[in-house]
C-alpha cells in the first residue's frame, strides 16, 4: 500500500484531530483518564485554549515546548497545541536525570516548558549553577506558585478562547522531537516532520484493523516513541480512544487498568507480558477480551509468545521500530504470527541488509545491518550533524540492528550490532542463547554477557533470574543441558549466576554494561555454577 502524499500545506494537529471531528463524530471519546472522558470535541476545543494561550506567550514557528508531564489530557493537548501553532512538542522523559533534562532544556533552546508539580525538584536541580531556563513556565498540578518563576496550568488557560486557526505548515517542517535515550553516549533528539504523523493509518487502521470507537492502552508512557506513535498518534489518526494511565507501570496496574477499561488493543513490551503472566493475571478474563495485543522495545522471546498465547488464547504481536522511524518497520501481524520472527516489512517500508563491507545480502539466513527507508523517517538529529551523517544516508537510515531473514520473507532480530560477541572465532548472539534458556521451566529471565578472561579472550557468562521454587545447582546443570544440546557448544556461557532482577531500560532492553559490572563484582562461588566447555 502507498502512501498518499502530503498536500502542500498541513498541520499535523488537523491531520489527527481532523479526520474524526470533520466526521461529524466528535461526541466520541478521545482520551480516557482515571473516571474522565474528553471527546474530541472537547480534545480540540483543549487544544485550542492551550495554542492559544502558547501564542500569547509568544510561542511560534519553529519554537520548542518541552512537556515534563505525566500521561494524562494535558499532556496530549500540550504536545498538539504547540504543533497547532507552528512550534515543535517534545515530551519529555519522566524519569530523567537531572543531567537529562539539563541538557534537554539547553539543547532545545525551549520557548516554553509545561512540568507537572511532582517534577518541580528535578527541575530546580537541573537549574543550579545558571544553567538556562525556559521563557515560559507553566506547572501543572500546584496548589501554590512555586519558588521558580512560574504560572499555574489554570492560570494559563484561564479566558483563552476554545477556537483558534492552525499555523499552515509545509509537510517537513518539524512537529516533534524524541530524545532518544542516550545509553551510548550524549541524548539525540530525532527531528519528526509534520508529513510523519500520515502513515499512522496504515499501521493502526490497516495493518492492526483499528476502527473508530476502538479503545487503545499502552503500558509504556508516551514520551517513548512506541507508545506516541502507535497509541496516540496513529489511534487519533483513526478515531480510535486513547486510554491514559499516570501511574509508572507494573503488573498489577496494567492489570488494573485493563480490568477497567476493557481495551481492544494493548501495546506494551515482553518484560510486562512476562510478569503479567508471573503475577497471574494473563488468565482472568480482562486478558480473553482483548482483540490484540503488541509488542515492541526488546525482543519476544518464543517461549514467552507461546505461554502467553496458551494463557489468553491470543498471541502476542511482535515488531521492531525506532524512535527515528517513528512505528513499526519490521513486523508480525494478527493474521499472520511467527513465534521467534520479528515479521515481515511492514506496507510502505523498504528494507536492505549489508554485511561488514556494506555490500547487500541477498542469500537467506545470512545477518547483516539493516538499513531502513520509510515515509515516517525522521530528517535526522538536531544540531548533531556528525552523528546524523553516520546514521542517514539519501533517504535511508541504518539501524544498528543486526537481522538474518529466511526463504519465507520472515526476519529475525540477533541484537543490536554492538551487542553481538566474537566467541571462538564465531559471531555470537546473546538473544539467541537467552531464547534458549528462557524456555527452561523455572526460568524467569536471563542475560548473557562477554566478559575477557586472563588470556585477552572474550567468554560467555549468563545471569539468571529464577522461579522461586526451582533448585538452583538442578537449574543450572538443566539450562547447561538444554544448551549444550540445541545449539555449538561455543555457545554456552562459563558461568551462570542467579541474581534477582535482570537490570534493564524503561524501554525493558536489558543493561549489558551493569551486568559486566556486576560480573567482576560477583565472583563464582555460591551464586555461580560453571557450565563445561
Amino acid at each position: 500500500m502507498r502512501q498518499a502524499p502530503a498536500p502542500p500545506s498541513m498541520n499535523a494537529c488537523d491531520a489527527l484531530l481532523g479526520p474524526t471531528i470533520e466526521a461529524g463524530c466528535g461526541l466520541i471519546p478521545a482520551l480516557i483518564h482515571r473516571d474522565a472522558r474528553l471527546s474530541y470535541g472537547e480534545l480540540e476545543a483543549l487544544v485550542n485554549r492551550f495554542g492559544n494561550a502558547l501564542a500569547a506567550n509568544g510561542v511560534g514557528r519553529g519554537d520548542r515546548v518541552l512537556l515534563l508531564l505525566k500521561d494524562t489530557p494535558e499532556l496530549v493537548a500540550g504536545f498538539l497545541a504547540a504543533m497547532k501553532v507552528g512550534g515543535v512538542a517534545v515530551a519529555l522523559n519522566t524519569r530523567s536525570a537531572p543531567r537529562d533534562l539539563r541538557f534537554a532544556i539547553a539543547d532545545s533552546a525551549c520557548r516554553a516548558m509545561v512540568i507537572d508539580s511532582d517534577f518541580l525538584d528535578l527541575l530546580e536541580e537541573a537549574l543550579a549553577d545558571g544553567a538556562h531556563r525556559p521563557p515560559v513556565l507553566v506547572v501543572c498540578g500546584a496548589t501554590s506558585p512555586p519558588a521558580l518563576p512560574a504560572v499555574g496550568l489554570d492560570d494559563f488557560l484561564r479566558d483563552r478562547s476554545d477556537r483558534l486557526e492552525s499555523a499552515p505548515m509545509a509537510p517537513d517542517d518539524m512537529a516533534f522531537w524524541i530524545y532518544t535515550s542516550g545509553t551510548t553516549g550524549t541524548p539525540k533528539a530525532a527531528m519528526h516532520s509534520h508529513r510523519d504523523v500520515l502513515p499512522g493509518d496504515r499501521y493502526v487502521g490497516d495493518i492492526l484493523g483499528v476502527k473508530r470507537g476502538d479503545r487503545l492502552f499502552s503500558s509504556s508512557k508516551l514520551f517513548f516513541s512506541f507508545a506516541l506513535s502507535h497509541c496516540l498518534l496513529g489511534g487519533l489518526r483513526v478515531g480510535a480512544t486513547v486510554i491514559l494511565d499516570d501511574r509508572w507501570p507494573d503488573s498489577d496496574a496494567v492489570a488494573e487498568m485493563v480490568r477497567r477499561h476493557h481495551p481492544h488493543v494493548m501495546f506494551s513490551v515482553p518484560t510486562i507480558y512476562r510478569n503479567l503472566l508471573r503475577d497471574g493475571h494473563a488468565r482472568g478474563d480482562a486478558f480473553a477480551s482483548v482483540r490484540c495485543f503488541v509488542s515492541a522495545g526488546e525482543k519476544l522471546p518464543a517461549s514467552l509468545f507461546e505461554r502467553w498465547r496458551q494463557a489468553t488464547g491470543r498471541p502476542i504481536v511482535e515488531g521492531i521500530g525506532a524512535t527515528e522511524t517513528l512505528f513499526l518497520f519490521v513486523a508480525n501481524t494478527p493474521d499472520s504470527c511467527r513465534a521467534g520472527a520479528t515479521g515481515r516489512p511492514q506496507p510502505g517500508v523498504e528494507l536492505r541488509l549489508l554485511d561488514e563491507r556494506d555490500q547487500p545480502i541477498t542469500e537467506p539466513g545470512a545477518c547483516g545491518v539493516l538499513w531502513v527507508r520509510m515515509a515516517s523517517l525522521c530528517a535526522g538529529y538536531w544540531r548533531q550533524p556528525e552523528k546524523t551523517a553516520a546514521s542517514f544516508a539519501d533517504g535511508w537510515y541504518r539501524t544498528g540492528d543486526v537481522f538474518s531473514f529466511d526463504s519465507e520473507g520472515w526476519w529475525y532480530h540477533h541484537g543490536r550490532g554492538d551487542d553481538l560477541l566474537k566467541i571462538s572465532g564465531q559471531w555470537v548472539s546473546p538473544g539467541e542463547i537467552e531464547d534458549c534458556a528462557l524456555a527452561t521451566t523455572g526460568v524467569l529471565d536471563a542475560a548473557v554477557i562477554g566478559m575477557e578472561n586472563s588470556d585477552g579472550l572474550v567468554r560467555l557468562s549468563m545471569f539468571v533470574v529464577p522461579d522461586d521454587h526451582a533448585g538452583r545447582p538442578e537449574l543450572a546443570a538443566t539450562i547447561q543441558e538444554r544448551i549444550r544440546s540445541q545449539l555449538s557448544i561455543y555457545k554456552c556461557p562459563r558461568n551462570i549466576r542467579f541474581i534477582a532482577e535482570i537490570p534493564r531500560t524503561a524501554t525493558g532492553k536489558i543493561q549489558r554494561f551493569l551486568l559486566r559490572q556486576l560480573a567482576v563484582d560477583l565472583p563464582a562461588g555460591s551464586e555461580s555454577m560453571p557450565c563445561p566447555g
